[in-house]
């Protein structure tokens, strides 16, 4: 409809222009006869040619001047015309490039609109830097060398206030041991991760940087990857160790502020290794995992000991994707509010043989993985008995999860199953095994669509020594329209807390209320 309109503008000056040639034309014709003579005698001649002189002046002035004004109004027409042609081709790049967006396979008809049309896409990739992260650079597909490098980061300032609590707690001997209360505000998390691929679509890379200010802790890693296909993608690097669904690609995406206090009691850490992963199957995922320990986060190589961990999970999302693809595809929350009802059902184990990583004159271990479920470090001196230290133990967690969401309403659980045994210590012992186990809860509702969101959550561990448990609420707010940024007040309830570490709200003995304050950054 445009182009015809246009075409028909363009006709219309055309006309105008050759008629007012014509008309001019004719004119002077009818006017010309007017100054030739007659053929009679020289007199005669002189007076007629005297007679006509002053209005043949008069006509040739007006003739010119009206020539000079259809010059003039040819000229103008002449730069209107080339104005309404720029128009058009502005037009008609703008028109190819809403076509591109649109998906729509209109051939181009010559070399001029195909290069339009590319200048167009170009153009919307230099202006579109965000594709699940932000793009610093990208080769177009027919560059010599294939690449991609783009950033990625996840940051959480978090206030936290802990003084409710008492300031020591008795472990299972009778020894009373400190409780280390806070009341700070931290960046608590932040990792700056630049990946991509590069040489080949299929080799990809991850250069990362992962900091804790409350931990004082800087790790600088890196990953290689290659994918095969859907099915197989073998990677090398540094990762969670997947045998808890909260260590499987779903940070800082939880429904509360972190991990509860169960998962982070029960679940293994962060290692080096190799593992491997992929969807055989529509809906049906894995992740196979060896690695150097359950957590040699801060451990030098010239203290890991020579056993390797070995875990797995699996999971199962048989009524399609659990969230939308990109980053937060496996978050807790049902942000996106669609009508039709997604579960989610993995499970996920664990093994690995744990040394302390410290010589025995050193009372508190390097190896602060594994707690006792009082509170106690599994490898600190004292532990089980009086000057006796565990060195070396083996390690084995089975867990079971699922969710649902549907309609912005959603609910996750995981069950958890702990053995510890195969003791080695340097005296004897009261017991040769623990076992422990635990549960996570959380359940969420989003009063306003992709906004306001209030949760409810709890955890609660059956110990060797001990039953620690917790309950907490809180409201979620997405300020900005977007799942990646959100702000999370909440307050907690906790009951002899059996694990602390320095990045999660959790410190050994906890028993009392505890305010939180959060805003998580995940691009």
């Amino acid at each position: 409809m445009l182009m015809r309109h246009l075409s028909c503008l363009l006709s219309a000056a055309l006309t105008a222009t050759l008629m007012t040639c014509f008309v001019t034309s004719a004119r002077a014709q009818d006017q010309g006869p007017a100054s030739e003579g007659t053929g009679g005698g020289g007199a005669e001649i002189r007076t007629e040619t005297d007679a006509l002189k002053e209005p043949l002046k008069s006509d040739v002035d007006t003739l010119k001047a009206e020539n000079a004004a259809v010059r003039e109004l040819l000229r103008k027409m002449e730069e209107q015309q080339k104005a309404l042609l720029e128009q058009v081709d502005r037009l008609q790049q703008r028109f190819d490039g809403v076509a591109s967006d649109a998906n729509a396979t209109v051939p181009a008809t010559n070399a001029g609109n195909a290069s339009a049309k590319q200048a167009s896409i170009e153009q919307q990739g230099k202006e579109d830097r965000y594709q699940d992260g932000i793009v610093i650079w990208q080769n177009p597909e027919d560059a010599k060398v294939p690449l991609l490098l783009k950033l990625n980061d996840d940051t959480q300032v978090r206030y936290l206030n802990t003084l409710d609590s008492s300031d020591t707690f008795t472990d299972h001997l009778g020894v009373v041991r400190e409780v280390h209360r806070r009341n700070d505000i931290t960046v608590n998390r932040s990792m700056f991760n630049f990946n991509g691929y590069l040489f080949d679509t299929r080799l990809g890379y991850s250069l990362k940087v992962w900091t804790s200010a409350g931990a004082a802790s800087i790790v600088v890693t890196g990953n290689i990857s290659w994918q095969f296909n859907k099915a197989l993608t073998i990677t090398g690097g540094y990762t969670g160790v997947p045998g808890s669904r909260s260590l499987v690609g779903t940070f800082p995406f939880f429904q509360p502020t972190d991990r509860s206090m169960a998962d982070n009691f029960l679940r293994p850490g962060f290692t080096q290794g190799a593992w491997a992963f992929g969807e055989p199957l529509k809906g049906l995922n894995y992740f196979g995992f060896v690695g150097n320990g359950l957590n040699t986060l801060n451990i030098s190589a010239n203290k890991i000991d020579t056993n390797l961990v070995l875990a797995g999970s699996v999971w199962w999302e048989p009524l399609g994707p659990y969230s939308e693809p990109g980053k937060s595809r496996q978050m807790y929350d049902d942000y996106f509010a669609l009508p039709n009802t997604r579960i989610r059902v993995g499970t996920s184990f664990t093994r690995s043989r744990e040394d302390r990583f410290s010589e025995l004159d050193q009372l508190t271990p390097d190896n602060t993985s594994i707690h006792n479920s009082d509170g106690v470090l599994f490898f600190s001196t004292g532990a089980f008995a009086p000057g006796v230290t565990v060195q070396e133990a083996t390690y084995k967690m089975w867990a079971i999860d699922g969710g649902l969401k549907k309609s912005g309403f959603s609910v996750n659980g995981q069950y958890y199953f702990r053995w510890l045994n195969d003791f080695e210590a340097d005296g004897p012992l009261p017991l040769a095994s623990t076992y422990d186990s635990g549960f996570e809860l959380s359940a969420a509702k989003f009063i306003i669509p992709k906004t306001l969101e209030l949760y409810a959550r709890g955890s609660k561990v059956f110990g060797q020594f001990a039953n620690p448990y917790e309950y907490a609420g809180g409201l979620k707010w997405y300020f900005l329209p977007t799942e990646r940024v959100w702000l999370t007040a909440e307050l907690m309830r906790v009951h002899g807390s059996p694990y602390g570490g320095a990045f999660t709200p959790y410190t050994a003995g906890l028993n009392g209320w505890a305010p939180m304050i959060q805003t998580v950054l995940a691009f």
